[in-house]
């Protein structure tokens, strides 16, 4: 087992079983320094093709200023390393602004070169607005 692994979309270095998994993404010049996205997973276990089955997904963006925009939340999905996306047919949890607005579903698609999010069923929206609570 790897303690730490870190994978460039356009390599593919994971040999055997890893766990504390990430996938980094850094916005281009003259913000080549901040991240743009960041995958990460309890566990990654690579299958043929690239694709990588990751147990407890965590994806985050960031704005080129480094602050927190969405946190999304799944417990598996399959990531292809070289095609930049990430997929599941199983449930998730989208936290925007700190957690004031939350979306939850059933079945994603995430595309990392445009940092696009589809959720395919099941979804429910919470807003938070002061002391009260929108459904």
């Amino acid at each position: 087992m790897l303690g730490w692994l870190t994978v460039a979309r356009a390599q593919s270095n994971v040999v055997g079983h890893a766990s504390d998994f990430m996938s980094v993404e850094y916005y281009p010049a003259p913000n080549q320094q901040q991240v743009k996205s960041r995958l990460s997973g309890a566990e990654a276990q690579p299958l043929p093709g690239g694709l990588l089955a990751i147990k407890q997904l965590k994806l985050e963006t960031f704005g080129p200023d480094g602050k927190s925009e969405i946190v999304v939340q799944a417990p598996e999905c399959l990531y292809d390393q070289l095609g930049g996306t990430a997929s599941s047919p199983g449930r998730l949890q989208v936290q925007y602004q700190e957690g004031k607005i939350r979306v939850e579903g059933e079945g994603f698609l995430w595309r990392q070169t445009d940092s696009f999010l589809t959720i395919s069923n099941r979804i429910s929206t919470v807003l938070e607005f002061g002391a009260g609570r929108m459904n």
